[in-house]
């Protein structure tokens, strides 16, 4: 018995725990996004830029890629985990968005961000955003194909033989393949745009952004928060995010399309080495900037993404079913999720902490996708060992954000926390980077890994 099999039948989660996990996805995260997050104006179709803390949105802000593409990938993933087709309405009105709005007909691949009425905000090829919509891309194939007839269109759509989404080799002829086939196509030009503009083919990698024609450029800045660098870990983190869904997607819609799905497998199995052998740090954290020779620029510490990549790295290997690759990384993830548990996690009040700042300065808010991360990490920390300490913070992170991060009057989560519980109103409670993805995700993994739907 190997000791994922040998955890879940000591399973400590009881019925309790997961059926209020699935309350919390069915009856306020789904709900509150499809009553809150779309605009459905005329000539202004997409979702919002910000929400505020009493649901109201802000009209005119632009809106993102990012937002747009995780959108897509959560209703897509529930419709598949659901085998229910009531959850493809909102998937489909993301898609009509990318298609519609993003997608940048002359150079292929999507813009950062448009502006409520369509038109490109920020123009150039943010790789973190490129890979969230060929990770939405590849789930909605996915979700369309299995749950719908062939060929069969939402009434949200137009057919796919009249989409306004082209391919990015320069052809200019609509698509005329199923819906399913055109969605899968599409998060397949952006594997072949990110591998021959975005990949390092000497040091490993890929870069933080490219020029709107794909060409180089000075501007690599992912937010206001973040370093103008060459390379960061939350990109490639996202990039092996993206290429493991795609990974895991394409034979669900292209059976016999082995070759193409091996190049995706090759570059996925490249980088998982690269997190572990150069974005990992010998402390065992993750390190955040980079030059382009991996070289690192900063020295603080995202607790938060630690656990993240924890689980994703895991996933990653698994997918691939590469045992070899398994056996190289099995004690580094073990060995991450345990720092993250030993420096970050709050084990008196039950709930994961933001960043070390460099000399020494804690920020312990408690940040809504840091404590959703948190749950996935450790809960494969203890599917992978069966240690009880895993799964005893997994019980008592979710019961502060019961307590705590969820707004359990104007539902959905809080953006952030402060220590004592409070909720800081100075952030947004959705928009541009807060959506249905982190949260959404956690009980999505949760319910199937447990087989408890």
């Amino acid at each position: 018995m190997n000791a994922n099999t040998s955890a879940k039948a000591n399973s400590p989660f009881s019925q309790d725990f997961y059926q209020s996990i699935k309350n919390e996805l069915f009856n306020d995260i789904l709900p509150y996004w499809e009553a809150h997050a779309r605009d459905t104006r005329s000539g202004k179709e997409g979702f919002f830029g910000a929400i505020d803390n009493e649901n109201n949105p802000d009209q005119q802000i632009e809106r993102s890629i990012v937002m747009t593409s995780r959108f897509l990938w959560t209703y897509s993933a529930v419709a598949r985990l659901t085998h229910d087709a009531r959850y493809l309405p909102m998937a489909d009105f993301a898609y009509q968005t990318i298609t519609q709005k993003y997608w940048d007909r002359e150079n292929g691949g999507v813009y950062w961000s448009v502006l409520p009425d369509g038109s490109p905000k920020v123009s150039k090829k943010q790789i973190y955003g490129e890979a969230f919509c060929c990770y939405g891309l590849s789930e909605y194939a996915a979700a369309v194909k299995e749950l719908r007839e062939e060929g069969e269109v939402s009434p949200l759509l137009q057919p796919a033989s009249q989409s306004s989404a082209t391919p990015s080799n320069g052809g200019q002829a609509p698509r005329s393949a199923p819906l399913s086939e055109e969605a899968a196509n599409l998060a397949l030009d952006l594997f072949n745009l990110l591998e021959t503009h975005a990949l390092d083919p000497e040091a490993g990698g890929y870069v933080e952004a490219r020029a709107r024609d794909w060409s180089q450029t000075n501007d690599m800045i992912l937010s206001p928060k973040d370093m103008n660098c060459p390379k960061s870990m939350n990109t490639n983190l996202h990039v092996m995010e993206a290429y493991t869904n795609l990974y895991r997607t394409l034979p669900v819609v292209f059976p016999d399309a082995k070759a193409i799905r091996a190049e995706v497998g090759d570059s996925l199995a490249d980088l998982v080495r690269i997190t572990v052998d150069k974005i990992l740090q010998p402390n065992a954290h993750l390190g955040m900037f980079f030059d382009m020779n991996w070289n690192l620029l900063a020295e603080e510490i995202s607790y938060g993404h630690d656990i993240e990549a924890s689980w994703l790295l895991w996933e990653a290997a698994c997918e691939l079913e590469d045992e070899e690759l398994k056996s190289e990384i099995r004690d580094t993830v073990i060995r991450v999720a345990q720092v993250a548990l030993d420096e970050g996690f709050d084990h008196e009040n039950g709930c994961m902490e933001n960043f070390l700042l460099p000399p020494n300065r804690r920020d312990r808010t408690r940040v809504w996708w840091n404590q959703a991360e948190s749950i996935n990490g450790f809960y494969n920390a203890w599917e992978m060992t069966g240690e009880s300490k895993y799964s005893d913070a997994v019980i008592k992170n979710w019961k502060w954000i019961q307590d705590y991060q969820i707004d359990k009057k104007g539902g959905e989560w809080w953006n952030a926390v402060a220590p004592d519980g409070t909720p800081l109103l100075n952030e947004d409670k959705g928009g541009n980077w807060k959506t249905s993805y982190h949260n959404g995700r956690t009980c999505i993994e949760l319910l199937r890994r447990s087989e408890t739907l």
